[in-house]
């Protein structure tokens, strides 16, 4: 059975920087594409950004593109999101996910982690 457990959630002020885990289980994860989304209050779950089994990243360049980084580590089967420079406008719940190599739609989806950035 897939799980994916977020971790690194919390309360934090404008500013300050954040560090988002997703540990994955269940399946061997080292050639699916690994992602993130978020979604606040009365919004759609938009795109924040995906990294490929080997590396290659995309970003929604409007919203974090420059503050945002994503990274993984295939050994523990773990995706990171690093957030500096956090605005009110990010605050969300973060969700993690994975995609197969060779699909494009997500496979699978952890439960979330709150963020909330006061200003």
């Amino acid at each position: 059975q897939v799980q994916l457990v977020e971790s690194g959630g919390g309360l934090v002020q404008a500013g300050g920087s954040l560090r988002l885990s997703c540990a994955a289980s269940g399946r061997t994860f080292s050639r699916d594409t690994m992602g993130w989304f978020r979604q606040a209050p009365g919004k759609e779950r938009e795109f924040v950004a995906r990294i490929t089994w080997s590396g290659g990243t995309s970003y929604n360049a409007d919203s974090v593109k420059g503050r945002f980084t994503i990274s993984r580590d295939n050994a523990k089967n773990t995706v990171y999101l690093q957030m500096n420079s956090l605005k009110p406008e990010d605050t969300a719940v973060y969700y993690c996910a994975v995609r197969y190599a060779s699909g494009s739609s997500w496979n699978y989806w952890g439960q979330g982690t709150q963020v909330t950035v006061s200003s």
